[in-house]
């Protein structure tokens, strides 16, 4: 989701490699910890969550995995570390409850995002994970942490739906909602809805690595520029916002009465993340191709040099993300 990606097409919303994933030997026995789809309900039948696409099959997984997991170890770098103070300040006011917060992760893929926030928060935690890929929940249960900051206790359960459409009730008691890497993959609707779930439950939002539309490479080439504008142009397909989302979140939280702060979070990729940065070019080559074919020659020749520069460990590139938390305004007496 860059944002989130697949494999080959960073930023699209399909996914390009349907490879066999294998199970790592480390997520054959979750623990006692994991709740798989506990939770309240709602009508009957249905589960106060995210909901499945009615009247549609279930669709491949969107995210391979293994690019998830090579992606994580820079989105933990990139995150905006100064928002962690207000939102702290914030979590640390809400009345005590039995279990401690309750966080919701949305679009959770393999779980990154609680094993880079909940060791940075102190007390008891009780994590919600929500995917629609239950391979990737799966994962992300069984990896997620078992204590926060301060030594408290960190329990976890699953549920699947697809996060882009909130049922009005999926994040009631809700202390904190996260995700990562998801924003730009929603629409303007869906976001207001996201915005407005967040509002009715009083919930603060900690939402990451929303792809900015601007990179920057330590050498730059005249196709660089065309390359962007054609991958942002791909990102906004079927309606999705890709580099307009982080504005039109702050317009919606902000509507709903919250306050809002952006930080970028941008990746910052040299010769140490080799491996990332060739599958991120691939993919941002890629998409811009899709979206404009009449650059797929001169585009050829460009990603031959910049994969050779990066083989190399010459090749340098900022690829911007933007960071946001929404704090609800407090309700007065």
């Amino acid at each position: 989701m860059t944002d989130p990606t697949t494999l080959t097409q960073p930023g699209g919303t399909d996914t390009a490699a349907q490879e066999e994933h294998r199970v790592n030997d480390a997520t054959e026995h979750p623990g006692t910890d994991v709740i798989a789809g506990a939770g309240p309900v709602g009508r009957p039948g249905e589960r106060a969550t995210v909901r499945l696409r009615e009247g549609e099959p279930d669709e491949a997984p969107r995210y391979a995995p293994e690019w998830l997991q090579l992606r994580e170890p820079a989105d933990a770098d990139a995150r905006a570390l100064g928002l962690l103070a207000p939102l702290g300040k914030r979590l640390a006011e809400l009345p005590p409850r039995e279990g401690g917060l309750v966080i919701h992760d949305l679009g959770c893929g393999t779980g990154s995002m609680g094993r880079w926030l909940a060791a940075r928060l102190d007390g008891a935690q009780h994590w919600v994970l929500h995917d629609r890929d239950p391979y990737l929940l799966h994962f992300a249960a069984v990896a997620s942490p078992r204590t926060a900051a301060d030594g408290s206790r960190v329990t976890v359960e699953t549920r699947r739906g697809d996060v882009a459409r909130l049922t009005p009730d999926a994040l009631s008691g809700a202390s904190l909602v996260t995700a990562s890497a998801l924003l730009d993959v929603l629409t303007r609707a869906e976001i207001e809805t996201l915005a407005a779930a967040c509002a009715g439950a009083g919930s603060p939002a900690l939402l990451t690595l929303s792809v900015a539309g601007r990179v920057e490479f330590t050498s730059p080439d005249p196709l660089d520029a065309d390359l962007a504008e054609a991958f942002n142009a791909h990102q906004r397909r079927g309606g999705l916002l890709g580099p307009d989302a982080v504005t039109a979140a702050g317009e919606a939280f902000d509507g709903h009465g919250a306050t809002v702060r952006v930080s970028p979070s941008p990746w910052r990729l040299g010769p140490e993340h080799a491996a990332l940065t060739a599958q991120w070019l691939r993919g941002w080559v890629g998409a811009a191709v899709e979206e404009r074919p009449a650059l797929r020659t001169r585009a050829e020749g460009y990603l031959r040099d910049r994969l050779a520069a990066c083989e190399a460990g010459e090749l340098e590139v900022v690829v911007h993300h933007s960071d946001l938390l929404a704090l609800p305004r407090p309700v007065e007496a």
